[in-house]
């Protein structure tokens, strides 16, 4: 795969390869978890690009470092499934509001959604992550702090009960804010870019950017 993200440049350009090491006899494969993506660097600058050059701080858990080829990134904590996802976001969260130099941004992708039940059209596993997902939310909320923002949403649709193909679907994302000092109550509304969240993040921290799409910050303070 390393090869292969050296060759797909340029006219073959492909944005990601994705290696999926596996074991078990051939008919009866099992991924085990040391998935690895290798992935072309942003065009331009990204949000998190733009922390960085601003001196903030950011963290990538999970397959977040692999998927901006580590860029704009400046620590990353290793998980590979939702659960280790999950638990190392609350152990940093719990970390990080100890500590007097604090991250500025944490960036964290639940793989298991996509991987294990939406491209297997497997509804009652994508269920079971989801009230398990619920479960863990409830004890990440209490160690937040009062001026953080938690911002819950998808890349893209992978609807696990449509059966005419296991690829990414096109329903709606989801987009959850939740903060202490946050409104509560107030509807988003469908949102016309996902680029939105880059631009909320941005008024957050006072970036000036060239983003296509609209904050919502000044909505929801």
């Amino acid at each position: 795969c390393r090869i292969a993200r050296d060759l797909l440049t340029g006219e073959y350009t492909v944005a990601r390869v994705i290696a999926r090491p596996f074991i078990g006899p051939p008919g009866n494969f099992t991924r085990t978890a040391r998935r690895r993506d290798f992935s072309l660097e942003p065009p331009q600058d990204t949000i998190l690009d733009l922390l960085v050059k601003k001196g903030l701080k950011t963290v990538a858990i999970g397959k977040i470092w692999d998927l901006f080829a580590g860029r704009g990134i400046t620590d990353k904590i290793k998980a590979s499934n939702n659960n280790e996802v999950m638990q190392a976001i609350i152990d940093f969260v719990k970390s990080n509001k100890s500590h007097d130099v604090a991250h500025h941004m944490a960036f964290a992708n639940l793989v298991d959604f996509d991987m294990l039940w939406g491209h297997r059209n497997d509804e009652v596993g994508f269920a079971k992550g989801l009230e398990a997902f619920d479960r863990q939310l409830g004890n990440l909320l209490p160690s937040l702090r009062d001026e953080d923002l938690l911002i819950i949403t998808a890349d893209h649709g992978c609807d696990p009960t449509y059966k005419k193909h296991t690829d990414h679907t096109r329903e709606y994302v989801p987009l959850l804010v939740y903060g202490k000092k946050a409104k509560q109550g107030v509807d988003l509304g469908v949102r016309e870019t996902f680029a939105d969240v880059a631009c909320t993040v941005g008024e957050i921290y006072g970036i000036q950017h060239g983003f296509p799409g609209q904050s919502f910050y000044r909505e929801i303070v």
